[in-house]
């Protein structure tokens, strides 16, 4: 028998081994599902499911947002559910919407997820939706290789036969009567909605197994709009609030990118789009006041050197919001710190003062005109006093400029200025101060004045920042007994 050649074995050992990875290669393809692994931001996402029947998440370009939502609508329309999954759970089949701004980008974004390639049929089953759950489909008339509606498979647990669940694409630009019809179970919106478009679709789940059930995937390039203020600055009297729920994704948490990548990126977009498009911040375009990067203003909360001067500054308000900051100025280098905030609606003066006095009872305080108007208790007493009475050192003047204006545009002009040259810094722990300023705007060249009462204390106490005063230093006990101060 002759000697076998050892380069054709090898070649034909190779020539399995490329079957068997072409085999595993098509089989992942053809269930995509199987290998979905969320970042911990997706994951996020998913959970919240389980309990809010609105979820937004709002997240930076090609970070994974409209993969989750492919993936979570997959299995739902399916009932394979992983054995990690504790988001929102169907029972028995579902019907599910999907909809983008057109009909071309639901065809090439929540379509491509969960079917496939638009292009190429015979790759249609390669998305989330595995091929062999694809029973059916029907085609969208005008646009080519758009689906109108799919027929999936359902039986959670692998029994195929267990029923069939409708999945059909929708498109904002059909408007709101499009939107109308049958109740269905869960609405997907990919990209962001009109506001009637969204409460339209919502109101389609009213009835669904899980009641109402939707979730948006988008980047807020349209900034602080109807449906983004809804989730991030619901009006105090809405009962839906406590309902909804947002999940924020930035560049930093997109695990596929390295940190050479990230910088690249960003560096890529237009300055005014870079905390939209990387971080999923909504933004206000040329109507935002202060247009700086949030980088460039955010530190780490550090302690305050002693020889630098401190004051707070309040903004006086009940139904819409008291707020209250302090501000730290390192003189030598001429650069304002904001270094703690306060926000709270329909509380008392007794309440306010309970949560700022531990700030520092040394503390000078900086306010506004109105803290000369007087309240409506039977003492009559103006609103400052109010907050001496409870041991609050306020300045004896309402709160001007060194030349005695008490302008606006002034105060918001100084202290872009001071941002723009790195003279101007906010602790990373100061949320409500961060969320204030990238909502703070213009409309037809007036300012709104509306979510901006950190901001406007923190313009109170610039304005008042000669005042500002050091930390007391402790007193000595003399040979007599008598104190004297340190230094």
């Amino acid at each position: 028998m002759p000697p076998s050649d050892p380069s054709s074995t090898l070649s034909t050992m190779l020539k399995e081994m490329a079957a068997l990875q072409a085999e595993a290669e098509r089989r992942q393809r053809a269930n995509r599902l199987k290998f979905y692994r969320p970042y911990m931001r997706q994951r996020e996402f998913h959970q919240a499911g389980a309990t809010f029947s609105e979820r937004l998440f709002m997240a930076g370009n090609q970070l994974g947002k409209t993969v989750a939502g492919g993936a979570e609508w997959a299995m739902h329309l399916t009932g394979r559910y992983p054995d990690w999954w504790d988001g929102a759970t169907f029972d028995k089949p579902v019907v599910l919407w999907a909809g983008s701004v057109t009909r071309e980008s639901t065809r090439d974004n929540p379509q491509r997820i969960l079917i496939g390639p638009p292009a190429i049929e015979e790759e249609w089953g390669t998305g989330f939706v595995p091929a062999d759950c694809i029973k059916d489909r029907t085609r969208a008339s005008g646009v080519a290789n758009m689906l109108d509606s799919v027929v999936v498979r359902w039986g959670g647990g692998g029994d195929l036969q267990a029923g069939e669940s409708i999945l059909a694409f929708k498109a904002y630009e059909k408007g709101r009567e499009k939107w109308q019809g049958p109740t269905v179970d869960g609405v997907w919106f990919d990209e962001e909605p009109p506001a009637d478009i969204y409460s339209e679709g919502l109101t389609r789940t009213n009835n669904g197994q899980r009641g109402q059930f939707a979730q948006q995937t988008f980047t807020p390039l349209l900034g602080m709009s109807e449906v983004v203020r809804r989730f991030l600055m619901p009006a105090t009297d809405d009962p839906a609030a406590q309902h909804r729920h947002v999940t924020r994704m930035t560049i930093d948490d997109a695990e596929h990118y390295s940190p050479d990548e990230r910088a690249k990126i960003i560096a890529s977009y237009q300055p005014h789009e870079r905390e939209a498009r990387a971080k999923g911040l909504p933004t206000l375009g040329s109507g935002l006041i202060f247009p700086v990067a949030e980088d460039e203003i955010v530190v780490e909360p550090f302690a305050i050197p002693e020889h630098w001067a401190q004051i707070g500054g309040m903004d006086f308000g009940y139904d819409h919001p008291f707020g209250a900051v302090k501000l730290a100025h390192d003189r030598d280098n001429d650069v304002v710190y904001v270094t703690a905030e306060y926000r709270k609606s329909q509380a008392t003066p007794v309440v306010h003062a309970a949560a700022l006095k531990p700030w520092a009872a040394w503390l000078p305080w900086a306010w506004p005109h109105d803290g000369l108007r007087r309240d409506k208790d039977p003492s009559g007493a103006e609103y400052k006093e109010l907050y001496v009475a409870q041991g609050l050192a306020m300045l004896p003047e309402k709160a001007t400029f060194e030349d005695g204006g008490v302008g606006v545009e002034a105060g918001v002009i100084d202290m872009l200025d001071r941002m723009q040259t790195g003279r101007w810094k906010v602790f990373k722990t100061c949320g409500f101060w961060l969320e204030e300023r990238r909502t703070y705007h213009r409309k037809d060249g007036v300012i709104v004045k509306l979510n901006d009462d950190v901001l406007s204390a923190s313009r109170y106490a610039y304005m008042m920042l000669r005042h500002a005063r050091t930390k007391p230093k402790p007193k000595r006990q003399t040979a007599f007994g008598q104190g004297a101060w340190m230094g």
